[in-house]
C-alpha cells in the first residue's frame, strides 16, 4: 500500500461526498472513518475535503494538475471496492504527469 503515501505527488486535492444518512452512503461514512487519518497522515498537505450533503449520492473526486478531474460513483461498492478505486485515481495522476 506504497502508494497511500504518494497521493500527495500525484493529487492536488481529493475530495469525498456522501450523504449523511442515507444506506446507499453507509460505505462510503465507513470508508471515511477508516481511512482519513492515515491518508492525511501520510499526505499532511493534500486537501482533503469531506462533504456530507443531504440526498447527494457517494462520490469520489481526483483533482490533477492544469485543472483536470476524474470522479467515480460509489454507490453500491465495499469499503475495499472504493480503496481500490481511490488507488486506480493515483495511477490515472502518475500516468498524467508522465
Amino acid at each position: 500500500m506504497a502508494w497511500r503515501s504518494n497521493l500527495s505527488r500525484n493529487l492536488k486535492e481529493l475530495r469525498i461526498l456522501f450523504c449523511q444518512t442515507s444506506p446507499a452512503s453507509s460505505s462510503t461514512r465507513a470508508f471515511v472513518e477508516n481511512n482519513y487519518k492515515d491518508l492525511k497522515t501520510l499526505n499532511p498537505k493534500l486537501p482533503i475535503l469531506i462533504r456530507e450533503c443531504t440526498g447527494t449520492e457517494p462520490q469520489l473526486w481526483a483533482r490533477y494538475d492544469m485543472g483536470v478531474e476524474r470522479g467515480i460513483r460509489l454507490e453500491g461498492m465495499t469499503e475495499a471496492q472504493i480503496l481500490k478505486s481511490l488507488e486506480d485515481l493515483v495511477k490515472v495522476g502518475a500516468a498524467l504527469k508522465s
